[in-house]
């Protein structure tokens, strides 16, 4: 038979036992784990790029494209960026398009500049009160970004026709810069001179302002283009003929 006191006694010793083990616990619960920290963002890559956002824009089957929303796009949502970052843009385009394929109805904002303009052109647009409105109003499906992390297209060439020959394709994206400048310079003209009290603010607003501003811009192209655009341009080369697309040569 086992003395009570030796009972007693193993009991005595588990019962500290457990004390010091649910102490332990206790201790070992308040022990706070070192602070984790964040992970740093990838580092962009050094130099300059050529990037794109692509507003991809409602299109319905068998119904004529909508371009009043390139427009509005151009002259409330690009604008301001050319201006805010205008020291590290180097060049910078604008391309539209309408064609019943993967593309579809599409309006491109095309810059070349560093990864990091990139970045927060990008994180602007994607901020942009008025573009999420039209995201939610179903005017604009989406938008695209190029990823800022990887520069894929560094040269200037990187954008042009491959067909072109090498000193076209180098020397045309400050051709198209200066035209897209243009347009965008005569979007803020004519709505300038056809805004009568406020500015727009409702999508209605919007869609009746930028579809007359666009109907004067076509008016103005399809009058005075021959002589502003095409003219000027033939005689910066020496009013040679090229070939047009019906395999004429022409001169403007």
């Amino acid at each position: 038979m086992v003395p009570a006191i030796n009972i007693l006694g193993k009991r005595a010793l588990i019962g500290v036992a457990l004390l010091l083990l649910i102490a332990g616990c206790s201790s070992m619960g308040r022990v706070q784990p070192p602070p984790i920290k964040p992970l740093k963002p990838a580092a962009l890559p050094a130099g300059d790029g050529w990037w794109y956002a692509r507003f991809r824009l409602n299109w319905p089957a068998d119904t004529d494209p909508l371009w009043y929303p390139d427009l509005f796009i151009a002259h409330q949502v690009v604008s301001p960026l050319l201006k805010q970052y205008q020291k590290d843009i180097v060049l910078w385009r604008f391309h539209r398009r309408a064609v019943r394929d993967a593309g579809g109805r599409q309006f491109s904002f095309i810059f070349y500049c560093p990864a990091a303009t990139a970045k927060n052109i990008f994180a602007a647009i994607s901020a942009d009160a008025q573009v999420n409105a039209m995201k939610s109003a179903a005017v604009i499906d989406q938008v695209v970004y190029d990823r800022p992390e990887v520069i894929t297209r560094p040269n200037i060439e990187d954008t042009s026709d491959k067909s072109w020959s090498p000193a076209i394709q180098k020397s045309w994206p400050y051709y198209i810069m200066g035209a897209s400048r243009m347009w965008l310079n005569l979007i803020a003209e004519v709505a300038a001179q056809n805004l009568q009290g406020a500015p727009p603010s409702t999508l209605p607003e919007i869609e009746a302002f930028y579809q007359k501003v666009d109907k004067k811009i076509a008016d103005l192209w399809r009058q005075q283009g021959r002589h502003a655009f095409m003219h000027h341009l033939n005689a910066l080369f020496g009013y040679q003929p090229l070939i047009y697309w019906k395999k004429q040569y022409m001169t403007f």
